[in-house]
């Protein structure tokens, strides 16, 4: 039986193993990925990775970005947008959470928005930059807030809108993060991944009601209970279809193979999936392979520990 611990560990590490297994591999169409076995942090020889700079085990934007975060819900003991606003400044800026305080692979709307937050506009209008941008920048960084969260469901609704509001605005973005973030909650709470996601389901539709802007995307846009598709892109419905498909994989390691399975935006489908496998699986789950070849350990691991001493206290 696994405890809370064990899922939050699990749920941690799997983001960021997730990320940086798929690294190696982000724009690439699926015909270009490599067999499923062959998926690994370092890729088979003469395989033409991006960023051949990048050291195997690192990190990319989506996991600095969710440690931005979760260093601020601990710091603050909120949400405080402001202060988070500023970290993903300090991060894109500075290297903030970043490993060897490298930044790459910067999503254009997340470039737009932080530029807007330079410029002195308020965080809760910056994400709107482009109005119809429904990128997954926000959807790839939340679950921190969903391990972290103590609060009610409505609670943590609210607060997954927000924080996606920062970068990413529209109402699709916010819808898909609330939607993650409630079936992370369940999957927490020892659910299966099937009736996590039904209830996640059932929870948003209860809390936005049918005459809401908000009941309206989630039924017609992001279509939550329709079969999912994905063409593995940066499109923030692909992504969370992208983690439902893989997500059927019985094993963390197939997981987040599958996702990156799917081709182009591999290092963010792959640490949207594997965050949820690690709940659902726990740390004991990720390859200790993997686990090894992780760089920036010293980085990520107390503000871990942190978090575990806040949540099973």
């Amino acid at each position: 039986m696994l405890n809370n611990s064990d899922r939050i560990r699990g749920g941690f590490w799997g983001l960021l193993v997730g990320d940086a297994l798929g690294v190696p591999y982000e724009f690439r169409p699926s015909h270009k990925i490599p067999a499923h076995d062959d998926i690994e942090m370092e890729p088979p020889v003469g395989y033409n990775r991006e960023y051949p700079h990048i050291k195997p085990g690192t990190w990319s934007d989506d996991g600095a970005q969710a440690l931005c975060l979760l260093d601020s819900l601990l710091e603050k003991e909120a949400l405080h947008i402001r202060d988070f606003a500023d970290r993903l400044v300090s991060w894109k800026e500075n290297g903030l959470w970043a490993v060897d305080r490298l930044v790459f692979d910067v999503g254009n709307q997340t470039r737009d928005a932080i530029k807007e937050l330079k410029a002195g506009v308020s965080p809760t209008r910056s994400g709107f930059v482009n109005p119809n941008g429904k990128g997954n920048g926000a959807l790839m960084r939340v679950l921190p807030l969903a391990l972290w969260h103590q609060g009610n469901d409505a609670q943590l609704i609210e607060d997954a809108h927000t924080q996606a509001i920062v970068t990413h605005g529209h109402i699709t973005n916010q819808v898909c993060c609330a939607l993650y973030c409630v079936w992370a909650r369940r999957l927490m709470q020892g659910h299966d991944i099937d009736a996590s996601y039904e209830l996640a389901i059932a929870t948003l539709r209860v809390h936005y009601g049918e005459t809401s802007e908000y009941w309206r995307d989630l039924e017609t846009v992001v279509r939550a209970s329709e079969t999912p598709i994905t063409d593995g892109s940066g499109y923030v419905v692909s992504t969370l279809n992208a983690a439902r498909l893989a997500l059927r994989e019985s094993t963390y390691e197939g997981v987040v193979r599958k996702a990156i399975s799917f081709g182009i935006d591999t290092d963010t489908n792959a640490a949207v999936a594997g965050g949820l496998a690690g709940i659902r699986d726990g740390i004991q789950a990720i390859p200790s392979r993997w686990l090894e070849m992780m760089r920036g350990k010293e980085l990520a691991q107390p503000l871990l520990e942190r978090l575990v001493t806040l949540v099973t206290k």
